[in-house]
């Protein structure tokens, strides 16, 4: 249950098209995230929750309020990202093709597109949040410093993404050898737009928390 439960779309995906485990990892999720974080990160990480009411006041006062509506900026960066992704490749696959390189390629490709296009939202909306309140500077500071701390591993991990959707190609080409184009390409789209959802995820967060401020401050001022 525990190894199950809550897991994001493109692990579950994954996890399909891979050789069933020998024995289930039976950590829970404080005890994965520790493989992440060493002693001094652990430090670093308690040391920064201390000075989160420091950083987010110096981020305040350092910034102008930057324009944009966050809710609107992310919606618009997924459309776009996504709409990238549907785009099929040409000339189109034909299924006697044998080599995997250019989807290799193709993945990569939209996986730079994915980092620059998030990194800039991501960095766009913690000045949004540092700008509104005190809660959300405090907010858009922990996601900065966990970025720094998580970001690199996460990235090494989706890059091995390729990899596995290198086996589901081989998989479709024996089992479906005159259809297994359609198939395979309905797979790579679903499996970017799975890994572009989990990417976002950080933003969607923020971007939530800032609409609930929005809406709170909207019922006070309503109020005669």
């Amino acid at each position: 249950m525990r190894s199950h439960f809550n897991r994001s779309a493109l692990v579950r995906q994954l996890t399909g098209w891979l050789p069933a485990p020998e024995e289930a990892s039976r950590q829970d999720l404080a005890e994965r995230l520790g493989d992440w974080l060493n002693v001094a990160d652990a430090i670093t990480l308690a040391s920064a929750q201390q000075n989160l009411p420091k950083l987010a006041t110096a981020s305040r006062l350092e910034r102008p309020k930057p324009p944009g509506d966050p809710k609107a900026d992310l919606e618009r960066a997924r459309a776009t990202l996504a709409k990238a992704i549907a785009t099929p490749p040409q000339p189109p696959t034909d299924a006697s093709d044998t080599e995997f390189a250019l989807h290799h390629q193709r993945y990569l490709d939209h996986q730079r597109r994915m980092e620059m296009s998030i990194d800039a939202l991501r960095d766009h909306v913690r000045q949004v949040l540092a700008a509104r309140s005190p809660k959300l500077a405090q907010l858009a500071a922990m996601d900065a410093m966990l970025d720094q701390m998580l970001g690199g591993r996460e990235q090494r991990l989706l890059h091995g993404v390729p990899a596995i959707v290198k086996l589901r190609f081989a998989q479709l080409r024996q089992s479906h050898p005159d259809t297994w184009p359609a198939l395979f390409e309905h797979d790579l789209q679903r499996t970017l737009l799975a890994e572009l959802d989990l990417r976002l995820q950080p933003v969607m967060g923020m971007v939530d928390a800032f609409g609930q401020e929005e809406a709170g401050a909207t019922v006070l001022n309503s109020i005669p």
